[in-house]
């Protein structure tokens, strides 16, 4: 969901990266790629031909195999054993007793454990962020940056964990104080999205067990070898230091798992990213049990570009905000609103720029923009630009399939629509950018936040007026607002999360960590 400098840099001059360490995948295999001498860097991380995807102190799983899938050419990988109701039932006893020996240990302390999961991944980024490259199928440079992510949260919540409180107040009645004690929820499920297999685990869990409380992560079944392979870097740390195991646990598998950590009453917090469609279902099973949730769903973000602003930055942010990551981010922009003005002018000028992205295998330094996660993505992303000529749109470019192995389409970018059109208004997780006109502030305002979406937006002028409008409660009703920036790229400082139906909840930075703790007073 967030993004690092990183992947900005590729879009302007840099120096050449260090080659990363996966090579070029062969053509077409019947094996698996872990079982091929090119990939044994996957075994650095503990992975097998076939891995067990159920972790509480002890590893297993009695549920189903899933084969899981390179983007870039559509070779399985290696398979996951995922976990069934029982391995789950049994995950959960096994984390509510961890608990009652982690609730224990002072903060500061579990701080310190922490700060080893963080330097545990530190000694193992580039490995990890290749194995994200591989079976998420975004490009190497991201994907280390996503572990770097997850390393940032650990260096933050160190911090935190130093600091967390609740003020003494002063009494009416004599003789007495007024404290606000804050403790820890409990356990904590974790079910996140395909998009970032790595960060947005490591943001609730870092927070969370500073609070106190024991994790029970559900990663997605596409890339369940992250999952194994991330539990398995924080699982050592927690055995050296002699904790249960199921502090932090595991627990692969579909739809029947999610379902059931919704509805389960010993789930104290349960945060969910993914599709607003499934996270309307998740909400709503929480409340029907008076639980707490954070909700992250569906992202349509929005880039508006007035005639005072400059162009030199608007091009770079506008492509790197809608091709990043294939258009998959969860801060992707979807919709351009442009100045009459400038429109034909920063239309032909992005289509210039979205010529020269280097597309290509996702491990290649040079690449810029990978393909998309599966194949029913491209199917998608085809229906969309469909729907979008059949509304009245003109692509300017892109919108077909890559004649190449894996699921490689073209940066698309459709004017002509206007801005209530339907397919403007509907999201589909791929690289498919509606620049559309504007003539004035406030009805572009309105604009923005006309869709039931918000979580991150973005404008471009140098009226000091206009910004502060943009910021008040008259602009953006986003729960992240940018100001010459693109919409995809948040600090962990700051709380995370959208407004409507993005879901309301907030994670990370901030004082979101008050989320994973419940208040006496």
């Amino acid at each position: 969901c967030w993004g690092s400098a990183a992947p900005y840099a590729a879009l302007l001059p840099r120096a050449r990266l260090p080659p990363p360490r996966l090579p070029p995948p062969a053509a077409a295999m019947s094996t698996l790629l872990i079982s091929q001498e090119r990939y044994a860097w996957l075994r650095e991380l503990g992975l097998q031909e076939e891995n067990p995807g159920v972790y509480n102190g002890h590893w297993g799983g009695r549920g189903q195999v899933v084969t899981t899938y390179c983007p870039a050419n559509n070779e399985p990988i290696a398979s996951v054993r995922q976990g069934n109701l029982e391995d789950y039932e049994e995950t959960v006893k096994k984390a509510k007793e961890a608990w009652k020996v982690w609730a224990d240990i002072p903060a500061p302390k579990r701080g310190e454990i922490v700060r080893q999961i963080g330097d545990a991944l530190r000694q193992k980024i580039k490995v990890l962020g290749s194995l994200v490259s591989l079976e998420m199928g975004k490009i190497f440079v991201e994907g280390v940056g996503e572990v770097q992510e997850y390393v940032d949260v650990c260096d933050y919540a160190v911090g935190l964990s130093r600091m967390i409180g609740g003020p003494i107040l002063p009494s009416e009645r004599p003789g007495h104080a007024l404290i606000e004690q804050w403790n820890p929820v409990g356990l904590v499920g974790v079910i996140t999205a395909f998009n970032f297999p790595v960060a947005v685990y490591g943001w609730n869990s870092a927070i969370a067990m500073i609070c106190g409380n024991a994790c029970v992560w559900k990663g997605a079944p596409t890339t369940s070898l992250v999952s194994v392979a991330v539990t398995k870097i924080i699982a050592k740390v927690l055995e050296d230091n002699k904790l249960p195991g199921a502090i932090c646990s595991l627990v692969c598998g579909g739809a029947d798992i999610g379902t059931a950590m919704a509805r389960d009453e010993r789930m104290d917090l349960l945060s969910f990213t993914g599709s607003t469609k499934v996270g309307k279902q998740v909400a709503l099973m929480v409340q029907e049990r008076f639980g707490e949730c954070v909700v992250t769903c569906s992202y349509f973000n929005f880039f508006k570009v007035f005639e005072d602003a400059d162009l030199n930055l608007v091009i770079p942010s506008a492509l790197f905000a809608a091709v990043g990551t294939a258009g998959q981010r969860c801060t992707t922009a979807r919709r351009l609103f442009l100045h009459e003005s400038i429109h034909d002018e920063v239309v032909g000028k992005l289509a210039k720029a979205y010529a020269q992205v280097r597309i290509g295998d996702p491990w290649d330094s040079d690449t810029v923009y990978g393909p998309l996660h599966t194949k029913e993505a491209v199917k998608m992303f085809l229906d969309a630009v469909e729907q979008a000529k059949q509304q009245g749109g003109s692509v300017v470019c892109g919108g077909k399939v890559i004649n190449r192995p894996g699921n490689y389409v073209e940066p698309t970018i459709v004017t002509g629509l206007p801005h209530n059109a339907p397919i403007v208004h509907t999201e589909t997780f791929a690289p498919i950018l509606y620049v559309l006109k504007f003539k004035e502030e406030e009805e572009v305002f309105a604009w923005n936040n006309e869709v039931k979406q918000g979580l991150s937006s973005s404008v471009f002028t140098k009226d000091l007026g206009r910004i502060f409008r943009w910021l008040g409660p008259k602009g953006s009703d986003c729960g992240i607002v940018n100001v010459n920036i693109p919409t995809s790229g948040a600090e962990i400082g700051g709380a995370f999360g959208g407004e409507k139906h993005t879901g309301g909840g907030r994670e990370s930075g901030s004082d979101s960590w008050k989320l994973y703790m419940r208040r006496s007073t």
